[in-house]
């Protein structure tokens, strides 16, 4: 049966496809991106490794690494050529140059000097060692900070403080294992002790990350291991993850002098998001400990959570202070450059994709969570309520800034 036309049908324009060409990254930026060599406090590490600086150039961006920048973490000059970077002779080249700095630690003295009107820098801040000035210097210049201790995602981690941490954690216990030594002027013992020895006492000042791995590579010795937390939801999962192989208390008054009293070890892991440590065992307290016993505060960057810890340095790590031997090196991280710089280079090289992808840091921190997060100093006003209280300075929302376009 033949079917008639549909004559003077016509269909709804409202229901036709409406294409039209796609514009492929129609707002991609090429980016001039610099990574200075690190000057300051013995850092070892560099932000990027030359896979990260691949991965840029690959996106467009042109980066630039200071001559001898990777050095003290096996990274070459070729290296960093071969993949694609431009080597900068001199910190006052590289910084004239660059649009975006991204570097380990905060802008010293010295580099504060060679930052340009409106740069990007991202970096840590190391709150225990900020000033006002510092803060002040970066919004005159119009600088855009964002600091790693800041970023924090959507999902509420912090990418960059969680790897670090790892490392920290890690690395506290084998420090501790070494300075118990005699040889370091230690107690002579062994974490894990032997057969018919028991094993020596690490007590853990925190739950987070850094206490984690601490906690984690001190069962590997074979330590007995106590950790103290306030949050007791962390000290339960914490000995959910560890298979109640750790003895976990909340750090009360109590139970901080009775744990710090018995340890061998005391490793400082408690911090707050954004602030400076809590102080949780004071000097009388130490004054008590075990003689030859050691303290790695593993959190001194953030101001330290013993009462004796004072910052030191890789080449003068410890001091002895009421028999007690104290390791409260800012960057520790750095006496595992490569690793530690392989693990920046795989959560930086992401968010600085981005920046280049969406055309402008507005908008790059109006679409990104965490670099938002990170933000610190933006269009000359500071932008985090933690640091406005602690240096008594006014603050703006970032967000209501971004929007209002100031």
């Amino acid at each position: 049966m033949e079917i008639p036309a549909l004559q003077g049908l016509k269909l709804d324009p409202g229901l036709m496809t409406k294409e039209r060409p796609l514009r492929v990254r129609e707002e991609h930026k090429k980016m001039r991106i610099g990574v200075p060599r690190e000057i300051s406090n013995e850092e070892r590490r560099v932000a990027l490794a030359p896979s990260g600086v691949t991965a840029l150039v690959a996106n467009g961006h042109k980066v630039y690494v200071e001559t001898m920048a990777g050095e003290q973490a096996h990274f070459t000059d070729d290296k960093y050529s071969e993949a694609g970077a431009m080597i900068a002779p001199s910190p006052e080249d590289l910084y004239s140059q660059s649009q975006l700095i991204v570097k380990v630690g905060p802008p010293s003295g010295e580099e504060l000097d060679l930052l340009q009107e409106k740069q990007i820098v991202v970096s840590a801040l190391h709150l225990g060692v900020t000033t006002p000035t510092f803060l002040r210097r970066l919004m005159d210049l119009g600088i855009t900070g964002i600091g790693f201790e800041f970023m924090r995602d959507s999902d509420g981690s912090f990418p960059i403080v969680r790897m670090m941490h790892e490392i920290m954690g890690s690395m506290a216990v084998q420090i501790a294992a070494r300075y118990l030594e005699s040889d370091e002027g230690g107690k002579g013992v062994m974490l894990g002790g032997i057969s018919g020895v028991p094993p020596a006492t690490v007590v853990i000042l925190g739950a987070g990350v850094v206490g984690e791995w601490a906690a984690r590579t001190a069962l590997g010795f074979g330590a007995h291991v106590i950790v103290l937390d306030s949050d007791l939801g962390a000290l339960r999962a914490l000995e959910h993850y560890l298979d109640r192989r750790i003895t976990t208390a909340m750090a009360s008054i109590q139970y901080i002098r009775q744990a710090v009293l018995r340890a061998d070890v005391v490793i400082g892991a408690m911090m707050a998001d954004g602030q400076r440590s809590p102080v949780l065992v004071d000097e009388d307290l130490v004054m008590k400990m075990r003689p030859g016993s050691v303290i790695v505060d593993a959190v001194i960057d953030q101001g330290g959570c013993i009462e004796t810890s004072r910052p030191t340095t890789h080449s003068d790590p410890t001091y002895r202070l009421h028999d007690v031997i104290h390791y409260c090196v800012p960057n520790m991280p750095s006496n595992a450059a490569r690793t530690a710089t392989y693990a920046l280079n795989n959560v930086l090289v992401p968010y600085l994709v981005q920046i280049g992808e969406v055309g402008s840091i507005n908008e790059a921190l109006w679409r990104n969570v965490g670099l938002r997060n990170g933000a610190y100093v933006y269009r000359r006003h500071l932008t985090k309520k933690s640091l406005a209280m602690m240096f008594n300075m006014p603050h703006r929302d970032i967000e209501l800034l971004i929007a209002s376009g100031i």
